[in-house]
């Protein structure tokens, strides 16, 4: 099997098999991103090439194997018909295959409509994970997340109208000190009209050589503290009634919240008050990132 430039996936994916089908990320402007700023370039690798790296897993690894993730950074971008492929050829290697997974960001799932999305459920893909970061236009284009609220609504809407499962990754912080509200809010406008399967938490850290830390350092962002943060999030909340699984499962979060919305919503939101009364100095320190 072959490997190529940084290779990440989500938490939830740590059991999966990982077969690289693209390189890189064909978007690659988002300030807060330092995954590929350095390279290597965005391509797609040979059908031919991802079957192979499969075949010779599946002679490894074949029965073990109930759950495949597709990395890079954006693989929803390959064109339908090639990723059905892919998902096609796994399920008939790999015998005891429950779910297929890739990243992929609005853009590029707008761009393929509802007709595309449903050939790749009938393909077999199970879930996209998505980085939504934000609701609010503003900020959407301060961060170059080269979408918007509209196509992101739209777009969800159609992943779950396919039949397909939707993780969502909401950024806390991510408006910095001037944007909370406005996040706080547009964020849960956005998740709502979606309802999507997952919405997953991450709070912002800054990491290296990338333009939003440069802001930081200039002075033309403000970080928020833990209490912001966690006021943000139950500010948040608060506005949320999506029938969603919300989870926290990540380093960059100050507390670990879980549950299922909207009947969770009063036990997770007593949980930030607690936390609320321990002083900020008791939660971990902001730092800047190098992965």
């Amino acid at each position: 099997m072959h490997y190529e430039g940084p290779i990440y996936r989500p938490p939830s994916e740590a059991d999966s098999l990982l077969i690289q089908a693209t390189v890189g990320c064909p978007h690659n402007k988002c300030t807060f991103c330092m995954v590929y700023k350095n390279g290597p370039p965005f391509k797609v690798l040979p059908v031919a090439a991802i079957c192979k790296d499969m075949e010779q897993a599946a002679q490894e690894y074949g029965a073990k194997v109930s759950t495949l993730f597709f990395p890079a950074g954006n693989t929803i971008a390959m064109k339908t018909k090639d990723l059905c492929t892919i998902c096609e050829h796994a399920y008939q290697l790999f015998p005891k295959l429950e779910r297929i997974t890739v990243y992929g960001s609005f853009q590029y799932i707008h761009a393929k409509g509802l007709e595309e999305l449903q050939q790749l459920v009938h393909a077999g893909l199970t879930r996209i994970h998505v980085g939504l970061e934000s609701g609010d236009d503003e900020i959407l284009r301060r961060i170059c997340k080269g979408t918007n609220s509209t196509q992101q609504i739209e777009a969800g809407q159609w992943v779950m109208r396919a039949g397909m499962e939707l993780s969502l990754y909401a950024m806390l912080g991510i408006g910095g000190k001037e944007r909370t509200m406005q996040h706080a809010a547009a964020t849960a406008k956005v998740l709502d009209a979606i309802e999507p399967t997952f919405i997953r938490l991450r709070t912002f850290l800054p990491k290296k050589d990338t333009p939003l830390l440069e802001d930081i350092l200039n002075h033309k962002f403000s970080m928020l503290g833990p209490h912001e943060v966690l006021l943000e999030t139950k500010k948040m909340l608060e506005q949320l009634n999506a029938s969603s699984l919300l989870t926290s499962d990540h380093y960059t979060n100050y507390i670990n919240l879980e549950g299922k919305l909207p009947s969770a919503k009063p036990l997770l939101i007593n949980q930030i008050d607690q936390a609320l009364q321990r002083a900020e100095t008791t939660f971990r320190p902001v730092y800047i990132g190098n992965q």
